[in-house]
């Protein structure tokens, strides 16, 4: 064992948490401006889903847009500037416990803490046809309400069959001039009342029962037609699109923590209503990993304030680590949050 594995072995953090993304990062910021030193074990493919998107639109603060790897390179500095220790690789396993303290491991290398914050986030179910990753950002999207305003005046392809599938063809059809639900089956899996809502409106349409075979791109690099074939007849043809959403779904990366906190049949980390508690004292869960309604970088950012905040009161509770930021009555201080040279 080197002397640095004993050296983690016999410290105990604070705050430890998993994952690198709008939430974890946030998660970061807030923890740290609180003097709680956090360990971010961001993993190699650092920043989330966010790093595998183009334009960011609809992240406040952002008037003209900005690109989603810049964005998560700002989230990190900023968090690094007061006191964020990062790890640039993925946790083999955790061993959590009730109230006592967490352990993380990288390999055989331990790290232990007070708290963790779970932060791994969510991947988009992929088809893994050719094109579909070479193309993201380019004219394959897994997003609807993240990139569906880029398709103003598009011919659009949206393609699952679920309430997902439904309330990203609803929303895109406000900017695309046509657009075609592409499912497998002649049935749908959406439910009645979202499947008769998307078929209502006057540019969607179905294509089935079909499956797509291949994303193609045109001279300028960018999606121009979509390869089907006939899930009945096998006979294969080709659908020109600018624009093509994969919605079959999202799964959340919490394989690492299966049957150690409760998750639901989905694989989502379960919290209690109003927080990020799991059913285990010291570990909260924020982020995508717990999110499958909403999935936006936003709605990721909140939950991580709110992941490090519950992480807070529960370590002044517990065994208080830094008492200056905190009344003695038990209210917490607020901090002084002006721009440097202000």
């Amino acid at each position: 064992m080197t002397s640095e594995s004993t050296d983690n072995k016999q410290k105990v953090e604070n705050v430890i948490i998993v994952g690198g993304g709008p939430a974890g990062y946030t998660a970061a910021l807030y923890t740290a401006r609180a003097n709680l030193e956090p360990l971010v074990f961001e993993g190699f493919q650092w920043g989330g889903q966010l790093q595998n998107t183009t334009d960011v639109e609809n992240y406040p603060g952002y008037p003209e847009g900005i690109m989603g790897p810049e964005m998560m390179s700002q989230f990190r500095a900023q968090a690094e500037r007061f006191g964020t220790r990062f790890v640039t690789d993925d946790v083999d396993r955790v061993e959590l416990s009730d109230g006592g303290v967490q352990k993380v491991f990288l390999g055989d290398e331990e790290y232990r803490a007070k708290t963790v914050i779970l932060a791994m986030g969510a991947e988009p179910k992929r088809l893994g046809v050719p094109g579909e990753m070479e193309l993201a950002g380019r004219g394959v999207s897994t997003c609807g309400v993240c990139d569906g305003a880029f398709f103003k005046g598009h011919r659009v392809l949206v393609i699952g069959g679920g309430d997902s599938a439904m309330e990203d063809s609803i929303f895109i059809s406000k900017f695309a001039d046509e657009l075609s639900i592409v499912n497998r089956r002649d049935e749908f899996r959406a439910s009645k009342i979202m499947h008769d809502r998307a078929l209502g409106v006057p540019n969607i349409d179905t294509l089935t029962p079909f499956t797509p075979l291949e994303f193609v791109a045109g001279e300028d690099g960018k999606l121009a037609k979509v390869r089907l074939r006939h899930s009945e007849t096998g006979e294969e043809s080709e659908v020109e699109a600018t624009g093509a959403f994969v919605a079959i779904g999202h799964v959340p990366r919490s394989e690492v923590v299966k049957g150690q906190v409760d998750t639901d049949e989905d694989g989502y980390i379960k919290v209690d209503a109003g927080s990020t508690r799991t059913n285990l004292e010291g570990v909260f869960a924020v982020g995508d990993v717990v999110d499958h309604t909403y999935r936006q970088a936003v709605t990721a950012a909140g939950t991580g304030c709110m992941g490090a905040l519950d992480a807070e009161r529960y370590l002044r509770d517990s065994a208080p680590p830094v008492e200056a930021h905190w009344f003695p009555g038990g209210e917490p201080v607020e901090m002084d949050i002006a721009p440097t040279g202000s």
